[in-house]
């Protein structure tokens, strides 16, 4: 086991919902690439992109758009499924996430079954692996789901966050609490197995510190709260904020 460092936390910058907006009206605008490009410049460390099989709101060409255009890291979330498995061998992107997908949520619920699926998991991500990509799991802070990534040769783990996010939100703060801790226990796992861990979903300029305070964490990625809040003051000054809300939780 490694010795944790409070090095610098990286902020990667989800740019879903700037494609979401441009679905909305089937126009040619805002496009993800300037978004990122504004994010990259505002002090994101890294762009994520979460490439949906029904394609809801970013789409192939903004990938392409992406890879070319970019001067960070692109992660590239995804489902583990054999089209998915082929546009990121084609792109070979800095950073795969392996997330979970229900045609019929809002946003992605849960993490990935991991122990559940782990042979046919470590068969998929193998030729990621080998074509120099950096395969990440996303899932909750079950030690199984945990161990199980590290098992299957994943070089990261991400932390799904989004349901101390909604207890935060709902003002029940003893079981928001016992959520937090029980992230901060997972994290430790992963990083005593080896795992880089990284975390997001829901967070906001309200609940990032606490997370981006666990000595573990190298990385969060945030997407919808940023777009959504760049309404109100813009991307830049959005990232801004997030980016100096988690430097002092880090210390």
């Amino acid at each position: 086991m490694t010795t944790i460092t409070k090095d610098r936390l990286r902020l990667g910058v989800n740019i879903d919902h700037v494609a979401t907006l441009r679905n909305a009206r089937g126009s040619a605008y805002p496009d993800p690439l300037r978004a990122a490009l504004v994010a990259e410049e505002a002090g994101a460390d890294g762009i994520t992109a979460h490439l949906r099989e029904d394609r809801r709101h970013i789409a192939d060409a903004d990938i392409d758009a992406l890879m070319a255009g970019l001067t960070r890291p692109l992660n590239l979330e995804m489902a583990a499924t054999a089209e998915m498995q082929a546009i990121a061998l084609r792109h070979r992107p800095h950073a795969i996430c392996l997330v979970p997908e229900n045609r019929a949520e809002r946003t992605t619920e849960g993490g990935l079954d991991v122990a559940g699926d782990d042979n046919r998991l470590a068969t998929f991500i193998a030729p990621l692996r080998e074509a120099g990509c950096r395969v990440s799991m996303f899932v909750g802070h079950d030690p199984a789901q945990i161990r199980a990534s590290a098992r299957i040769g994943a070089a990261v783990v991400e932390l799904h966050t989004g349901h101390y996010c909604d207890l935060h939100a709902e003002g029940r703060l003893a079981e928001r609490d016992a959520e937090l801790a029980a992230l901060a226990e997972g994290a430790a796992l992963a990083h005593s197995l080896g795992l880089e861990v990284h975390a997001g979903h829901g967070l906001t300029f309200d609940t990032v510190q606490p997370i981006a305070a666990f000595p573990a964490v190298r990385e969060l990625n945030i997407g919808h709260f940023l777009i959504a809040e760049a309404v109100f003051i813009g991307l830049g000054p959005a990232i801004a904020r997030m980016r100096a809300l988690m430097d002092t939780a880090r210390g």
